[in-house]
């Protein structure tokens, strides 16, 4: 299994629709020319954009949160340039590309360095062999203080490992439940 590099990302995108809309430099400026939180093709990965939808964890109905029963009650919808999270508590967003894996090839995501050393920690499982859709993030504020995400700008890196042997199943070929998701996707069993 092997790293892939920016020259195969961009390949990969452009000629394959993994990634959509594929940005297949660095961006680091706003169309105001303000410095953002950069997005794009790296030299060993893609920095992925969150969208301007946000689903807020709140406590406000007392709910439980129980992966296997999920009540949805439990969040309140956000749209924005920004998105406040509270004091320790967790925010779901979703990337603004769409991403088509491959069957050789595993995506391991990691969350920026600048969201991290304010205490913001960005979590996504892994992306399987031809999975597809947007990709729901996860972020925590370990923080006691509100924390700010902003829409449109990067939040996390996305590392693509290519095996040098094919999967026998895939995610498409189990029929997994999160396939073609779109928008912010809420857990499902």
């Amino acid at each position: 299994m092997s790293i892939k590099s920016d020259h195969w990302i961009r390949r990969m995108s452009e000629q394959h629709g993994m990634i959509e809309p594929f940005e297949p430099g660095q961006v680091k400026h706003g169309a105001d020319g303000q410095r953002i939180v950069s997005y794009g093709t790296s030299s060993y990965g893609y920095d992925v954009r969150c969208s301007d939808e946000f689903k807020v964890f709140t406590n406000i109905n007392s709910t439980i949160v129980d992966p296997k029963a999920f009540d949805p009650k439990g969040f309140v919808d956000v749209k924005g340039d920004v998105c406040i999270i509270p004091p320790n508590s967790f925010a779901l967003a979703r990337t603004v590309e769409y991403f088509r894996i491959p069957r050789s090839t595993l995506v391991v995501c990691l969350g920026k360095s600048t969201y991290a050393r304010c205490g913001i920690i960005v979590n996504v499982t892994p992306l399987e062999p031809e999975w597809e859709g947007h990709v729901t993030l996860e972020f925590s504020n370990t923080t006691p203080l509100p924390a700010k995400i902003y829409a449109n700008e990067g939040v996390a890196q996305m590392l693509f490992f290519e095996s040098d042997e094919i999967c026998d199943v895939s995610y498409a070929d189990r029929g997994g439940k999160y396939q073609g998701q779109r928008g912010v996707t809420l857990p499902r069993t």
